[in-house]
């Protein structure tokens, strides 16, 4: 039987100012170890250079890593404020296998009753995803798209072994498609779930600590 260390951080990665807004004045509740929460900028390669850098801190060594913030829905039937938990994230430099993404979703769903929440692969774009590109992705299985989750998780893993999920808010759908990326600005709803998210990746992170068999 093995442990993580009882102090294990946590690194929550995010790459828009909206989104850091929305998750520093979010609810706070108190998670296993240590919190961090990291704004990488737009962009993949934002997203790769930001984790790589804090992650070489020592003190992060072991660190568990979540992406959250907001992403674009393929699947027809999503609306923003939904939530997606990923179960993999890809991109054309891999997949990442997320860790106990049934807790997340049974902890987001009693943090955000009425909600709905989709699982599913999250794909990676290095731009804004619109009109018959949605499609395309949509077609290889993925359920949402962003930018930065992929590159988040690889940065991650490739530093060194760590538990990894990602988490994002619907803003963009198919039926709701945003004209430019600054709409996400008006996105109410979605600020608001991203605002109440926290307690359910403290949650995940507490569970991290418990002794595995």
């Amino acid at each position: 039987m093995s442990t993580q260390p009882a102090t294990a951080p946590l690194l929550i990665a995010c790459a828009l100012g909206i989104e850091h807004l929305a998750l520093r004045t979010g609810e706070r509740g108190g998670a296993g170890g240590p919190v961090s929460l990291l704004r990488t900028g737009m962009g993949p390669k934002a997203a790769e250079r930001s984790v790589t850098r804090r992650l070489a801190d020592p003190a992060l060594a072991g660190a568990a890593v979540l992406a959250t913030g907001f992403c674009a829905g393929l699947a027809p039937g999503m609306h923003p404020g939904d939530l997606v938990v990923a179960e993999e994230t890809r991109d054309p430099e891999g997949t990442v296998p997320c860790v106990e993404t049934d807790l997340l979703v049974k902890e987001l769903v009693r943090a955000l009753p009425g909600r709905t929440v989709h699982t599913g692969p999250l794909t990676g774009s290095d731009h804004v995803v619109r009109g018959h590109e949605r499609s395309e992705l949509l077609a290889t299985g993925a359920i949402a798209v962003d930018m930065e989750s992929a590159a988040t998780l690889l940065s991650a893993v490739r530093a060194g072994e760590r538990p990894v999920a990602a988490v994002r808010v619907v803003v963009d759908a198919p039926q709701h498609e945003l004209v430019r990326i600054g709409t996400v600005r008006g996105g109410i709803s979605a600020f608001r779930v991203l605002r109440s998210v926290l307690p359910a990746f403290y949650e995940w992170h507490r569970s991290l600590l418990l002794p595995r068999r």
